[in-house]
């Protein structure tokens, strides 16, 4: 999934009281303005981004899709957005909530929510791109209506793993599994053993991310493989947003545009800024998965996983290097 996904930010208040009266909504609605803008702000097609009474709409139609990103950028911790999904036949679409920095070697973590026609499941794409290289797919169902309430989806970002988690239950997990060190790692499936080896890649440890969501027409590729196309018959696309919270070491706005990070990369990464529950995410006790979280995360995987890159041979003759070292 590509970082860039549209125009500059544009004149919001006019086009977004177009839009809402389309929707039947109040525009900018102080609650929902209140409760996002110190979080948020439109990334692109602003006029598509609608704040309606405690919720923010993302509206995709045959001109627009639309997104948001954060304001700040954040080295290790946790994003989560209460998100209800595109209702009814939503086939082509994409709704994406992800974490990602900047450039042709950026480092991502993406949920990506495949639409599908009415009466289909939902899949969730999950993917990691590393030094700007991805093809980590995996594609799971979901145990419940995404599109009928809203449900949260998080990703934990520490030094020692990267996890993704759907109402608090994981579903994948990445490892750093080079002795805590950033130079290689393991895409885990379950807590696995170290592994030195140089030909693991690496793990994210040194470029802050922001947080982003969007959503866009991928009637190319997003439902069964581009067979079916997006009826635009049943626009507006509409996924709402009830809440986006994130906790993380935030990078400071001075270093950010500096060439030496150093600073900010040694006060997010330090063990000693971890103690006293400042960091939460960087305490031991979030080095690994617990015993019950491990068997959520298998009883996910053993009911609800539908595609692993690891398990492709047509795709993958020889297995990428972080999943020879994956416990299944």
């Amino acid at each position: 999934m590509a970082l860039s996904r549209g125009s500059p930010l544009l004149p919001v208040f006019l086009t977004g009281l177009l839009w809402a009266v389309k929707l039947g909504s109040s525009p900018w609605a102080a609650s929902a303005l209140s409760k996002f803008d110190d979080v948020i702000q439109p990334s692109w097609a602003s006029d598509h981004v609608i704040y309606d009474g405690e919720l923010l709409l993302l509206k995709l139609d045959n001109f627009s899709g639309s997104g948001f990103a954060s304001k700040n950028k954040y080295l290790y911790g946790k994003a989560t957005a209460d998100i209800k999904l595109v209702p009814g036949d939503s086939a082509g679409t994409v709704t994406a909530f992800y974490m990602s920095s900047e450039g042709a070697s950026h480092n991502e973590f993406d949920f990506e929510f495949l639409g599908n026609r009415s009466g289909e499941p939902y899949l969730v794409q999950t993917n990691l791109y590393i030094n700007g290289v991805g093809n980590r797919e995996q594609r799971m169902d979901l145990w419940f209506d995404p599109t009928a309430d809203f449900h949260s989806y998080s990703i934990l970002w520490n030094p020692r793993q990267v996890v993704f988690l759907v109402d608090g239950t994981p579903v994948r997990v990445y490892q750093n599994n080079n002795n805590g060190s950033s130079n290689s790692n393991s895409n885990s499936n379950s807590n696995s053993s170290t592994s030195t080896s140089s030909s693991i890649p690496p793990f994210p440890t040194d470029q802050p991310m922001g947080v982003y969501s969007s959503i866009w027409n991928a009637d190319d590729w997003a439902t069964e493989g581009g067979r079916v196309k997006t009826d635009w018959g049943h626009a507006p696309f509409v996924a709402a947003y009830r809440e986006v919270r994130i906790d993380g070491c935030e990078w400071g706005p001075a270093a950010a545009g500096d060439s030496d990070d150093a600073g900010e990369l040694r006060r997010c990464s330090e063990s000693a800024w971890g103690k006293e529950g400042r960091y939460w995410w960087k305490e031991k006790a979030m080095e690994e998965l617990t015993v019950h979280q491990s068997h959520q995360l298998a009883w996910a995987r053993a009911h609800h996983l539908v595609y692993d890159y690891c398990a492709d041979p047509a795709r993958f003759p020889v297995a990428p290097p972080e999943c020879t070292t994956a416990t299944p």
